[in-house]
């Protein structure tokens, strides 16, 4: 199990801390993502371009890839170096 360190935009984190997404979007190009692994959301205000200093950490429960299981309506859909990541709360 790995601890991912990432930022979160404050439109995203705050639906993600409300539970209402349980989903996430990340690029694979400098990480390797797998189920059980914990994300340590850190929100970021793309306004005011800093950091807010609220964190929600997640745990992965479910890794979609392009390759290992491509979208039905479109191989193009999800780039090969992007996963869609179902995540809870922790």
């Amino acid at each position: 199990m790995e601890t991912h360190v990432l930022k979160s935009w404050t439109m995203f984190f705050t639906d993600i801390l409300s539970g209402e997404r349980t989903s996430d979007i990340r690029c694979t190009d400098d990480r390797r993502f797998h189920v059980g692994d914990r994300m340590i959301l850190q929100e970021f205000d793309p306004v005011k371009f800093e950091y807010t200093g609220r964190e929600q950490v997640v745990e992965i429960t479910y890794v979609q890839t392009n390759k290992s299981n491509p979208c039905a309506i479109s191989p193009d859909a999800l780039k090969d170096n992007y996963v869609v990541l179902s995540i809870k709360k922790v």
